[in-house]
């Protein structure tokens, strides 16, 4: 008989996990996710940016807190980071209008290559002169500090009514500024000399080239994709746009250029595609960026550790006051001089350079890396952050009225859903009349909708009919609109349009103008749904 092997212990260190202790965590974490949504309230309502909160969280479970969790692993922060990160540029791009940063595109992209290397250069002047830092230290934090946050600039912008130009500004570049602010970190935190300038360049624009056309490509062939096959299930589109942002980040990491900007320009590409299910894309990708920032941000909490922050809390400060006082300012107007934007806007754009959760990440590269006095950059970086994302946050939306950049919100949209009638050759459109909607009191006739294109069902006060030509529609109607493949795009244009311009839309020069011919001109102008 064959002699039986047996079965040697593990030694208890290298144990995995059990199910008593999964069960521990499961809870911890469940917890902290609750504590985390309900901090979301607060913050709408103090106007304390969310970020903070999550931040408090993870100090407070940490070691000098009351949880007492101890936790110093950097390089598990980093990764983490990275991949909360990708999540959070692509919800963004989703979100943002390809008609509004599409004229803003220059300016962004003169903001995160010129800009960034004005940033740097004078922060770490700052920190150099004023703080004492060695050269290497002070350039990187330079480098760290001149990435704006995509997390808080989005959550920020999105509450505040700025000009579509602004807007479309400040959010391309919190898109477009992780490429060269990365590859300046990476460079600053290698062990021996640091490559030439015009090597540095090179790799900048080499590495942005590459991102951009993988993103594009990426993106492209996803939308095309999702918009000829029929999915089972309407939940698979969510995680199949998600996991088309993912691939492009990887793909453009992979081929040495920026995963970060091919993330943000693919999300982009899918969010003005017209996808099938897009509220409800849109809703998955918004619940996976709020638990990447507060993933991010509690674990960003623990890993500080608050008594050692007190020594460099008045150099963060010196530092925060060169970099928002001097250096944001002067990248503003020096890189934004071609484009003759009115000085209100770059005042504003000045202030508007928020940093989050980005700057502590890249931090812990050096850390990683090894490289002397990196545990100090990374609590001056800590501080800065809390102490001017504080100051800030709160202040932007007084500062844009004070500089009488405040705007209405535009009307509401729709927020189309379409799910694809593959067998039938045809679209059906669900979408429900808003408030504010300046379709309440138009008659479905009065839609004028593309010969091919008809309203079946009206569902109100719970109740479902089918309408008459005369039906008046009302706001809190639930619309379904059955509209065949060559008219698709026209109908969903038109009710866009009224529901914009009432039912004049086509003569008050609101776009949308679908007649019995199914053309508009008008593709892909209506707003996509946003947070």
């Amino acid at each position: 008989m064959p002699e039986k092997r047996s079965r040697q212990a593990i030694p208890r260190k290298d144990r995995p996990l059990t199910v008593h202790q999964l069960n521990e965590l499961l809870l911890v974490s469940s917890l902290v996710l609750l504590i985390a949504v309900a901090a979301v309230r607060v913050s709408s309502r103090s106007g304390l940016p969310s970020l903070l909160i999550y931040l408090g969280i993870g100090v407070a479970i940490g070691q000098d807190g009351i949880g007492g969790v101890t936790f110093d692993n950097a390089e598990l922060t980093q990764v983490i980071g990275y991949a909360a990160l990708v999540v959070i540029l692509a919800e963004g791009g989703l979100g943002t209008k390809w008609k509004e940063i599409r004229p803003a595109l220059p300016a962004a992209i003169s903001l995160s290559l010129v800009g960034v290397a004005i940033s740097v250069g004078v922060t770490a002047a700052g920190a150099h002169y004023l703080v004492g830092l060695e050269w290497r230290q002070a350039l990187l934090i330079g480098a760290v500090v001149s990435s704006t946050d995509a997390a808080a600039v989005f959550s920020v912008l999105r509450k505040v009514p700025l000009p579509s130009r602004v807007t479309g500004v400040l959010e391309a570049e919190s898109g477009f500024n992780d490429a060269p602010v990365v590859i300046l970190v990476v460079a600053f935190s290698t062990v021996g000399p640091v490559d030439e300038w015009y090597v540095l360049v090179g790799k900048i624009a080499l590495e942005l080239a590459i991102g951009a056309g993988i993103g594009l490509a990426v993106g492209w062939l996803g939308a095309y994709g999702l918009r000829h096959v029929a999915l089972p299930a309407s939940g698979l589109y969510p995680i199949a746009v998600m996991a088309i942002a993912v691939v492009a980040y990887a793909a453009g990491a992979l081929a040495h250029g920026s995963g970060f900007l091919a993330v943000y320009l693919a999300a982009m590409v899918l969010g003005n595609a017209k996808l099938p299910h897009w509220p409800a894309t849109r809703g998955f990708a918004d619940g996976l960026g709020w638990i990447a920032q507060i993933g991010m941000f509690v674990l960003l909490g623990l890993l500080v550790t608050p008594h050692e922050l007190a020594d460099d809390f008045l150099p963060a400060v010196l530092v925060g006051l060169v970099l928002t006082l001097v250096a944001r300012p002067l990248e503003v107007f020096v890189s934004l001089v071609p484009f003759r934007l009115p000085w209100r806007e770059k005042a504003l754009m000045s202030w508007a350079g928020l940093r989050g959760a980005v700057p502590i990440i890249l931090a812990t590269i050096p850390m990683v890396s090894g490289i002397e006095g990196s545990e100090r950059v990374f609590n001056i970086v800590f501080v800065l952050v809390v102490v001017y994302t504080l100051v800030q946050g709160p202040t932007l939306p007084w500062l844009a009225r004070k500089l009488d950049l405040g705007t209405d919100r535009a009307p509401t949209d729709l927020g189309i859903e379409s799910a694809p009638l593959e067998r039938l050759r045809g679209h059906l459109l669900s979408f429900s009349i808003p408030e504010g909607s300046r379709m309440h009191g138009v008659e479905v006739s009065e839609l004028r909708l593309p010969a091919g294109a008809s309203v079946t069902l009206v569902v109100r006060d719970a109740k479902s009919f089918v309408p008459l030509p005369a039906t008046v529609l009302r706001r809190g109607d639930d619309l379904l609109v059955v509209a065949t493949d060559p008219v698709r795009d026209a109908a969903e244009a038109r009710l866009r349009a009224v529901a914009r311009g009432g039912k004049l839309a086509g003569w008050l020069g609101t776009g949308g103008g679908g007649t019995s011919h199914g053309q508009d001109g008008s593709r892909g102008s209506g707003p996509r749904t946003s947070r």
